[in-house]
């Protein structure tokens, strides 16, 4: 009973029902263009092309692929946690959300750098894959907030250059070669608009 009371508040009078479809019609269209525009459904996948949904991963992506980490790991064996299926993907979750949204928005820096979540993955994942050539140092419980306080150093803090080489911004490898942008804008739209500027 209390059920159908509760109902009684959510659908609206007989004038307003109309309009309410209609706008509930245009919030789901606009949460459609949105996904799309985002490429949301790649960051399901573990392809690096997903990387380069944004242009400003250009410098990250084509270093990475001429790595030798490029014919052994992905973006995501070093940038996603690997210890559970549950913690894997909360943090694909979230931060693909993240990107997808800075991305959807162009809130994105020219310069990228990690977050704090993201360096203690990475620091796991190294030590994970190169367990056998660092299990007798230190360095295996080396953790990012402990090289955040001062107490160790993260594997990258001497290998500096790996996987990704000296990126620094956009313009260190202007002639690298990556995929491009998909283009958002559907092709009747382009061929629209050039028709009516000419």
């Amino acid at each position: 009973m209390k059920l159908l009371n509760l109902f009684k508040y959510i659908i609206p009078s007989a004038n307003w029902r109309f309009p309410v479809i209609i706008m509930l019609g245009v919030m789901f269209g606009l949460l459609i263009v949105i996904f799309h525009i985002s490429n949301a459904s790649s960051y399901l996948s573990s392809d690096p092309l997903t990387c380069m949904n944004c242009h400003v991963m250009s410098p990250q992506f084509a270093t990475w692929q001429k790595s030798s980490h490029a014919r052994v790991a992905t973006c995501t064996d070093c940038h996603v946690p690997q210890d559970n299926f549950v913690r894997t993907y909360y943090f694909k979750a979230s931060d693909g959300l993240r990107h997808a949204t800075m991305f959807t928005f162009r809130l994105e820096p020219e310069v990228i750098r990690i977050k704090e979540a993201g360096k203690s993955v990475v620091q796991e994942n190294c030590i994970r894959c190169h367990y056998e050539y660092v299990n007798t140092t230190s360095i295996v419980s080396v953790t990012g907030s402990m090289a955040r306080h001062g107490g160790e150093k993260l594997c990258w803090d001497c290998h500096r250059e790996t996987p990704h080489g000296r990126v620094n911004s956009l313009s260190s490898f202007p002639f690298a070669r990556v995929p491009q942008l998909t283009p958002v804008t559907p092709e009747w739209l382009k061929k629209y608009i050039d028709d009516n500027n000419n």
